[in-house]
This record gives structure tokens, sequence and C-alpha cells, in this order.
């Protein structure tokens, strides 16, 4: 039941909390995790310690924040702007359509999908489509950082 999954949950977090690491860096999957959640533990954050050298480069440690954090990105390209959208690592291609408005996560069809590095190798997209380097990619896949992304979607 519900109480064994806490149960469960809190031992594995006991050995991982023996060995120094924090709330965050245990690796607990998304059912240990959502069964701590009552808990509510200070340290199921990312605790980021700056070094000098990023504390004169402020975008440096942002970044290394962000990524430490579990984040990545992926990209939209094509049309009036080009942008980087911040996600989860482990979003699935349904769940960074989300990312965009949530009309395009509702009729979301397919993911067309470029790899950064074959959209940088080819020289951008419209290259990279002619390599034949674009994926389509269904509400499962799971996006890697800086993928080049077009939703495709009922309106």
């Amino acid at each position: 039941g519900p109480v064994d999954g806490e149960r469960d949950a809190l031992l594995k977090l006991k050995g991982h909390l023996e060995a120094d690491r924090t709330v965050f860096q245990s690796g607990l999957n998304a059912g240990e995790a959502g069964a701590l959640l009552i808990h509510n533990f200070f340290t199921d954050r990312p605790v980021i310690v700056a070094t000098a050298a990023e504390l004169a480069d402020p975008e440096a440690l942002f970044l290394r924040a962000f990524r430490e954090s579990g984040g990545i990105s992926f990209l939209t390209v094509g049309g009036k702007e080009n942008r980087a959208w911040a996600i989860r690592a482990g979003a699935t291609a349904w769940d960074a359509a989300r990312a965009i408005h949530t009309d395009i996560q509702k009729g979301f069809i397919r993911a067309e999908v470029i790899g950064f590095g074959d959209f940088m190798g080819a020289g951008g997209e419209t290259e990279a489509k002619r390599a034949g380097k674009q994926r389509v990619e269904t509400k499962g896949y799971v996006m890697c950082d800086y993928d080049v992304v077009n939703f495709r979607f009922h309106k």
C-alpha cells in the first residue's frame, strides 16, 4: 500500500543520506519521490556552491545550476523566432510540447526532430532535412539536450 511505498522509499533514502548525499542526489524514481513529497525535505532541491571563477562569470554559474538541477533545452527554429525552451531532463516530446503551449500538447500529432549534432553538422535546418537527418517521433520520445523540434498538432 501507500504506507509501504513510503517506508521503502525512506529506507532507500536512508542509505543515501548516510553516504552524505542530499535527497536531490539520491536518484529516487518518480514513485519513490512522490511517496516522500509529504515530508518536504529541504535537500530535495539542488544545492549549488559557486566557485570564485563563477562569481566573476554569473552566466557560467547560471548554466551550471540549470544543468545540475536537471535542466535541458530544446530548440524551435524557423518563422519569426528561433528560441530555446527549458524542460527537465527525461521529459518526453509530449511534455516538451506543453512548454510551448498547452494547445500544442493537447493537439499533439508528432514531433519532427533533428539532433543538435546533425543540425550543426549539416549547417542548419533545411540542410539537415535534405540530408535525411529529421526524424518523426511520437509523444513518448525522450527529448535530448538541444534537440531541434517542430511540433505538428491539431488546432
